[in-house]
């Protein structure tokens, strides 16, 4: 007769908990000294090469574009990981677009950061004084932003104008003039909201003030510290050519600036002709009373300043001397000698 052992149940128990213990043993184990291999991974960079390379990351690619290009580029050794590391941390969809500068010697940890937090490498670009929209156009193509044609599209569309606050049809003088700092990737209407906002910023709730107690509009003092700045040669002579501009306008005396009819031709090839004066456009001030229609340019600071602080004085002409410098009259006699002295026995 066989009888079973009844301390066999509890031993073959006892050798499974055992087992699973073991398991469950290597596996945290194994879990552990992954986690420590990922640590460690996460710290040391691919080579010790510093050479910086490209990554460009457009909208809409994330987390498994850029690890193929940091791959492909050397900057990353090991994509796996690269991967698994980056959603440990929660940065799986957390990769910002833009072109970013990244070598070999920087740990996975740090282009994480880069990538995440959006450290783009950004590009200068210097909008100068007196340019207009089309030379601005031109200025962004030539760095490489977008194209010419794209971003004088955004630059004259109404509706962007008007979302923005500006009383007018395009943002005609109102990119402000200065040196910014834009990612590769960035859009012309990024682009265009920011040179707008330092337009606004610059332009004061003292200056809004001055604006209102000449009795013109911010568009009307825009405009006319656009033709202030295309006319002026030497900086120190701009509060006396805007002096003679608002001396014309109080007098009802048209404003006869060459620059507003230059703006308003097409295909102007450089030399101005008595036609050109004689045709009609609204831009043309030897056919129109008072502004243009709009600014002709892109002031800057000193150049609205002017048409809000005009010297005071009695000139309403001004002949270029051809030395950057101008010579003021108050009289057409004056002005006529002028004429003579400076431009037709030159």
């Amino acid at each position: 007769m066989i009888f079973n052992n009844p301390f066999g149940a509890p031993s073959r128990l006892k050798k499974l908990r055992t087992l699973i213990s073991v398991i469950l043993f290597l596996v945290f184990s194994s879990f552990i000294c992954f986690f420590l291999e990922l640590s460690q991974y996460a710290k040391k960079p691919a080579s010790a090469s510093a050479e910086k390379k490209v990554v460009i990351i457009q909208p809409g690619q994330g987390l498994n574009a850029a690890i193929e290009q940091l791959s492909k580029k050397g900057i990353i050794n090991n994509p796996l990981k690269f991967k698994i590391f980056a959603r440990l941390k929660g940065y799986g969809k957390n990769i910002q677009a833009g072109e970013y500068l990244l070598s070999p010697s920087m740990p996975p940890t740090t282009i994480l950061e880069f990538l995440v937090t959006g450290k783009v490498n950004l590009h200068k670009i210097t909008i100068i004084e007196g340019y207009n929209l089309s030379q601005i156009a031109d200025i962004v193509a030539k760095a490489g932003f977008t194209s010419r044609t794209d971003f004088y599209a955004a630059a004259t569309d109404s509706s962007f104008v008007n979302q923005k606050g500006i009383d007018a049809k395009t943002f005609e003088g109102y990119l402000f003039p200065e040196t910014y700092y834009f990612p590769k990737v960035s859009t012309p209407e990024k682009m265009i909201s920011t040179m707008v906002d330092r337009f606004q910023a610059v332009f004061t709730a003292k200056w809004k003030k001055r604006t209102k107690e000449l009795g013109l509009s911010i568009h009307q003092i825009v405009t006319l510290a656009s033709i202030i700045e295309k006319e002026t040669g030497a900086p120190f002579e701009r509060p006396l050519i805007s002096s003679v501009f608002h001396n014309r306008l109080k007098k009802g005396m048209r404003l006869q600036a060459d620059p507003t009819v230059i703006y308003g031709l097409k295909n102007f090839n450089g030399n101005l002709t008595r036609k050109h004066l004689t045709t009609w456009s609204p831009y043309n001030t030897y056919k129109i009373k008072g502004l243009p229609i709009g600014p002709i340019a892109c002031p800057g600071a000193r150049a609205i300043e002017a048409a809000l602080y005009p010297s005071d004085t009695r000139f309403i002409f001004f002949v270029s001397k051809r030395d950057t410098t101008h010579q003021f009259s108050t009289n057409l006699k004056d002005h006529n000698k002028a004429i003579n002295k400076y431009q037709l026995r030159r």
